[in-house]
Parts: structure tokens; C-alpha cells; sequence
């Protein structure tokens, strides 16, 4: 894209916040998203994540299409699965569904950004005891679907043992060492990326 197209695009996408919390994020009342979850405001405006969280990644688990039979005929729309995070304890997944594909994985990140959650990161390995953060901090299980997946601390160095997929969605939450089993249909990787998703919901639900 050029210079012209760039500053365009970044013109289009100038953030008016549209909720007290926006505002105060805009205005710089408000500086950490740590701080939001802990008062329990709900964030509404995706944008509040970008803002605090501006090293946030993204990663298209996947994209698939949709038929619908209508009075009018077959509707055919597309559906993406995205998930989100900054490689330091913020996660998140969110779908999406729209008639364009781009339309589809933007909804779906928009979605993942407000569903995003901290991660509990520590050092569980028996093995270790480091004290660093570099695992989790327990055994953690999550389910979508048929899909169910644990998470086991590691030791430190001994990184991710599981498939490509997987470990792209530790690494954007920011677990660098541990084993994982996966159970049921993992082929299906919205199922995936949301049983990953409810395991660390649940460990965060722990601690509050």
C-alpha cells in the first residue's frame, strides 16, 4: 500500500469512543486493562483494547463458508474464527460471519478483542520451580464442542509440545513451556481455539 493509501486507511480509522470507559481510555484516565478487570467494568468498545494493548497479535484459526436456504434462495456468507493476544497474558477468540471473507475475519477479530481475558502465567512444573512466568500455573482443562484440551505445566526451555496450531495460541497468550493432550475432534479448529479459550477463562474465574 502507499503512503497516500496508509495515512488514508489511518485517517478512516480515527477512534471516537462512545462509552464512558472509552472516554476515559481516550482521555487517558484510564491506562491499563489490568485495572479495568479488576474494578469489573465490561469492555464494549474494541478499541480500549487496542489503545492499552497495542502489541496485541492476531491469528486466523479459520475460515469457512456458510450456506443458509432462504425464501429467496441459497445464502451463502462466510464465517472466521480469530483469536488474539500479545504474547504476555491477554487472550482472546471471537467469530465472526458476513457475505465477505475480510468482512467475516474482521468481525471476528472485533469479537475476540472484546472477549479477550488475562491469563494466569507462572511456573506449575514440579520439575522447575523456577518462579518465572514462562507456564501455567496449574493443570488447566477447557471444552468446546467434542473438543476438549489440558494444559500441563512444563519446566523452563522445555517450550511447547503440542501441534503447529496449538502452539500458536499458547504463544499468543504467552505460555512458553508445557504439554498439552487434546481429546475429541481436533481437526475442527474453532472448537480448538475455544477449548484453548475455556481453559484459561476457567483458571481466570479461579482467581477472582
Amino acid at each position: 500500500m502507499s503512503g497516500f493509501g496508509r495515512r488514508q486507511e489511518e485517517r478512516e480509522e480515527v477512534w471516537v469512543p462512545k462509552t464512558k470507559l472509552g472516554k476515559m481510555v481516550a482521555e487517558g484516565k484510564v491506562t491499563s486493562l489490568g485495572e479495568i478487570f479488576r474494578t469489573g467494568q465490561r469492555v464494549r468498545e474494541a478499541e480500549i483494547v487496542k489503545k492499552l494493548l497495542p502489541d496485541l497479535r492476531n491469528e486466523v484459526v479459520g475460515v469457512g463458508v456458510v450456506q443458509k436456504q432462504t425464501d429467496a434462495g441459497e445464502l451463502t456468507r462466510f464465517g472466521a474464527v480469530v483469536a488474539v493476544g500479545n504474547g504476555g497474558g491477554w487472550f482472546g477468540v471471537g467469530k465472526g460471519k458476513a457475505p465477505q471473507m475480510r468482512e467475516a475475519i474482521d468481525k471476528a477479530t472485533y469479537n475476540a478483542l472484546l472477549n479477550i481475558i488475562p491469563i494466569k502465567i507462572g511456573c506449575g512444573s514440579w520439575e522447575c520451580r523456577c518462579g518465572t512466568r514462562h507456564s501455567v500455573p496449574y493443570r488447566i482443562k477447557g471444552k468446546a464442542g467434542s473438543v476438549a484440551v489440558e494444559i500441563i505445566p512444563g519446566p523452563r526451555s522445555l517450550g511447547l509440545v503440542a501441534g503447529p496450531a496449538l502452539k500458536n495460541l499458547l504463544a499468543l497468550a504467552g505460555i512458553k513451556d508445557a504439554w498439552i493432550r487434546t481429546f475429541g475432534s481436533t481437526s475442527t479448529m474453532s472448537s480448538l481455539a475455544n477449548a484453548v479459550y475455556d481453559a484459561f477463562r476457567k483458571s481466570h474465574a479461579l482467581s477472582l
